[in-house]
């Protein structure tokens, strides 16, 4: 009887979760799994890797450095036929990818060559993109560059946060692993180079990052708000030296008569005033650590509407 295909695996997050339960599920022999450990500066709402590991008893651990000496000899002593990373967040260098026998490959969250780098799909819908996906490709030394084994597209609605977005990359992620892998064990799954110079690298983002400026068309801003809202740290301005996070809004087109970043009315809306003269109309804000909405809201924003 021939031997099940072996894994090392580094994942976290709920892509993590999500496809090392396909690897499971389709009899990959998950010889060891590298996770992080969460951190206490950051809001926990996704699933944890190492509880599904110490629930399908899996050798796991969690190291600063993948690519020390020491984890590197664990790694090679296993003699794995792959590497798989899902949501790994640390960079793996040549002498960790030189070990697995047929290659290592990762899941990114974006329809590669688009959206290499990190927080793909919150810089999806800060640029207003209609549709994104996952994408299984072979790693490089050069983040999210190797050759495309397979993608899966979802599709972004006008309306929809990058927390509703990544639900669907997650989907998306687990069922492009699903399909491929009995290809990628088969050694007949496609390789196909990806054009880099059609495509677009980002960099991380910082908190900070999710500042507003009234200056810009309400249609920026309300995708920022889109793109960091709840459970990311949202988007935020100071108003009369009270810091306040916009949680949920709606665009209002109108004919802003108030300072940019002044409250005006528009019929039946509070808004804020934008840089091309529209409202970014709040349907959900927080205020001093307290969320306002409905008529609580209301109030708040018609205190400071200008006549």
């Amino acid at each position: 009887m021939a031997s099940a295909t072996s894994a090392v695996v580094f994942a976290y997050h709920n892509v993590g979760v999500r496809c090392l339960r396909v690897l499971l599920d389709q009899g990959i022999d998950v010889r060891l799994v590298l996770t992080h450990e969460d951190s206490p500066t950051e809001t926990i709402w996704y699933e944890s890797v190492a509880q599904v590991c110490i629930d399908r008893d899996i050798e796991f651990t969690m190291v600063e450095d993948a690519n020390s000496p020491e984890v590197i000899a664990r790694i090679r002593a296993l003699n794995p036929d792959f590497f798989f990373s899902f949501y790994y967040r640390k960079m793996l260098g040549a002498e960790v990818l030189s070990i697995p026998k047929r290659g290592a490959l990762n899941m990114h969250g974006s329809l590669l060559p688009h959206y290499r780098g990190r927080v793909p799909t919150n810089w999806a819908v800060l640029h207003g993109e209609t549709q994104t996906g996952a994408s299984l490709h072979y790693m490089e030394i050069k983040p999210d560059a190797g050759d495309l084994v397979a993608q899966t597209s979802v599709p972004i609605l006008g309306d929809d946060t990058a927390h509703e977005v990544f639900q669907k990359v997650t989907v998306a992620a687990e069922m492009t692993l699903a399909r491929v892998l009995p290809q990628l064990v088969a050694g007949t799954a496609p390789r196909v180079p990806l054009d880099l110079k059609a495509g677009s690298y980002f960099s991380g983002r910082k908190p900070e990052d999710g500042r507003i400026d009234w200056s810009q068309p309400a249609r920026s801003i309300y995708n920022l708000v889109r793109a960091v809202a709840p459970p990311y740290p949202g988007a935020f301005a100071d108003v009369a030296g009270i810091r306040i996070v916009v949680n949920k809004a709606k665009i209002v087109l109108a004919r802003a008569s108030a300072p940019i970043g002044g409250v005006q009315r528009s019929g039946e809306s509070l808004g804020f005033c934008c840089g091309d003269g529209n409202l970014l109309v709040p349907l959900s804000l927080t205020v001093d650590s307290e969320t306002l909405v409905g008529a609580a809201l209301q109030h708040w924003l018609a205190t400071r509407a200008h006549a």
